[in-house]
C-alpha cells in the first residue's frame, strides 16, 4: 500500500490505521481512497480487531483532505456528482468496529469525513482544525454536515465560514467538544490506544451494538442533508479554474487561531 499503513496488535485487538504520506500532509489521492475503503471492508472480517485508532503519520497534519492533484471527472448533471472522500470512512463501509481518531497538526476540509465517522476524538496540543472551502470559492457540504453533529452550530458555522482566515485550536476543540481528550504534546496516539484498547476488552456484540445505535440516532439527519449536498455544490462552487486562481494567491501563515 502506498498512502496507507495497517497495524494489528492481536494481543489488544486494537488495530492501527495510518494515512502515510506526511510529504503531502496526509492529503488524500484516489488511491489512498481506494485503499482506506479497502481497509474497512476488510477490517469487517477480521474478528481479532475489536478496535481501531486512526491517525496520521509525521508531526504536521492528521489530514488535509482531498489531494489538490487529484482528477476527478465530474459528471455535468448536478444530480451525479462523484466525491471520492464519501467512501473513505469505515461507517461509509459497514465497520461497525468502534474507531478513534489521533490528530496532532492540522486537520481540515477532507479530514472531517474522518472524523465525523470516528466515534470519539483524542488529539495533542499541536491539533488545529478549520475548513478551507468558503476560502477557495467551494461550498462546505459534507463537511458541514457531518461536523455539525458533533460541533454545536454557531462553532461549525463560523470555522466552515471564516475559511482558512481562522484555525480552532486544540484546546477550543476540546471546549466545544469535538475534541473528547486532550493529551500532552506527542501522546494522541499513545492515549488513544490506551483507550481502545479498554474498548476492544469488552464483549464485541455489546460494542458494536453501542456504535451502531449511536449512529443510528443521527443517521436520518445525515442521510437528508447529504441528499442536498450535490445540488448545493453545483449551484455555489466557482468554477475550477478560479478556485485555482485563489489557492495560488493564497496568503501563508495569513490566519488567527482561538
Amino acid at each position: 500500500m502506498n498512502g496507507v499503513r495497517l497495524d494489528t496488535d492481536k494481543d489488544t485487538g486494537v488495530a492501527v490505521v495510518t494515512l502515510d504520506r506526511p510529504e503531502r500532509l496526509n492529503a488524500i489521492d484516489l488511491e489512498t481512497a481506494r485503499e482506506l475503503a479497502g481497509i474497512w471492508r476488510g477490517l469487517r472480517f477480521d474478528d481479532a480487531v475489536r478496535a481501531v485508532v486512526l491517525t496520521g503519520a509525521g508531526e504536521r497534519a492528521f489530514c488535509t483532505g482531498i489531494d489538490r492533484d487529484a482528477v476527478v471527472p465530474q459528471p455535468s448533471s448536478p444530480y451525479m456528482q462523484d466525491d471520492p472522500l464519501l467512501t473513505v470512512g469505515p461507517k461509509a463501509n459497514d465497520l461497525w468496529k468502534p474507531v478513534v481518531a489521533a490528530v496532532r497538526g492540522m486537520a481540515c476540509g477532507g479530514a472531517f469525513y474522518l472524523l465525523g465517522e470516528s466515534e470519539f476524538v483524542v488529539a495533542d496540543p499541536t491539533a488545529e482544525f478549520f475548513d478551507p472551502h468558503t476560502t477557495y470559492g467551494m461550498v462546505s457540504a459534507y463537511e458541514s454536515v457531518l461536523m455539525a453533529q458533533r460541533m454545536p452550530y454557531g462553532e461549525v458555522a463560523r470555522m466552515m465560514l471564516m475559511g482558512t482566515a481562522e484555525r480552532i485550536s486544540a484546546r477550543r476543540a476540546h471546549e466545544i467538544g469535538l475534541v473528547s481528550e486532550l493529551t500532552e504534546r506527542g501522546d494522541a496516539l499513545a492515549a488513544a490506544l490506551r483507550r481502545a484498547a479498554v474498548v476492544a476488552g469488552h464483549p464485541p456484540e455489546a460494542v458494536q451494538g453501542t456504535v451502531r445505535a449511536l449512529w443510528a440516532a443521527k443517521e436520518a439527519a445525515r442521510a437528508q442533508a447529504f441528499a442536498q449536498a450535490p445540488h448545493l455544490i453545483a449551484l455555489g462552487n466557482l468554477p475550477p479554474g478560479r478556485q485555482a486562481e485563489l489557492f495560488e494567491g493564497r496568503r501563508r501563515g495569513g490566519f488567527g487561531t482561538r
